[in-house]
């Protein structure tokens, strides 16, 4: 079943809100996280401790830039229409896998598989 016109703005809203949230995060990060302190420059360890912080910082940033790729490709289906169509096999998402990932792009069945898929993988 396709999404209602009020669906499609309620997760529209949703995304628009994790995108800022987003953006709101990579703000604060460059900011404030991503400068050593120049005290740190005297203690090795305080300094490794410091680029430890950093470098954990900076794999976030990364994994809360492929959520944003993400999040940005939900709300280019939401303007073309395609919004919840699985990517892979063209079916419908289910409305309880979209309420709780909007930015989804498989059914609950294809992405299933893909980790099944990936899991073989991981053991070769």
């Amino acid at each position: 079943m396709a999404l209602t016109e009020a669906q499609m703005k309620k997760f529209r809203a949703i995304l628009e809100e994790r995108r800022q949230s987003l953006i709101t995060q990579a703000r604060k990060t460059l900011e404030s996280d991503m400068v050593l302190s120049p005290d740190d420059r005297f203690d090795e360890v305080d300094q490794a401790s410091s680029e430890y912080m950093q470098a954990f910082s900076f794999r976030l940033r990364g994994r809360e830039k492929f959520l944003m790729d993400k999040i940005e490709l939900a709300l280019r289906k939401i303007d073309e229409g395609t919004y919840g169509v699985c990517e892979e096999c063209e079916d419908t998402i289910a409305l309880k896998r979209l309420q709780a990932r909007p930015e989804a792009p498989l059914c609950i069945q294809c992405k299933e598989a893909q980790e099944k898929e990936e899991a073989v993988y991981a053991e070769e």
